[in-house]
């Protein structure tokens, strides 16, 4: 399993939808969600500049990475048809593992 790194998470991103989205990782029941946000990278309300949305994105990554989910959200960045829309993200449900359960309080 090769971990994900931010610089490919971008590249897909950038090549399927020339935009660079945010994500949001959160837990709901047994289901840990990884969503692809409306807002973007350059978007005149995106709240980041370069260097704090890749820190961001980083930091995402590096929980899935951990807990054995890069494959996963690989696959899906690659095959992924829906794109978000304002107030609409888009979301990738990853059933909760061993290995996520010593990241959860």
């Amino acid at each position: 399993m090769k971990p994900l790194v931010v610089e490919e998470v971008i590249h897909y991103l950038s090549h399927r939808w020339g935009r660079k989205y945010d994500f949001r990782l959160f837990k709901r029941g047994k289901y840990l969600y990884f969503q692809m946000m409306w807002g973007f990278l350059g978007q005149e309300s995106f709240p980041l500049n370069e260097d704090e949305y890749k820190n961001s994105i980083a930091e995402k990554i590096e929980i899935l990475n951990r807990c054995g989910y890069s494959d996963e959200v690989r696959d899906w960045l690659k095959s992924v048809n829906s794109r978000p829309r304002l107030g609409r993200a888009v979301s990738l449900q990853l059933k909760i593992n061993g290995k996520m359960k010593e990241f959860l309080i």
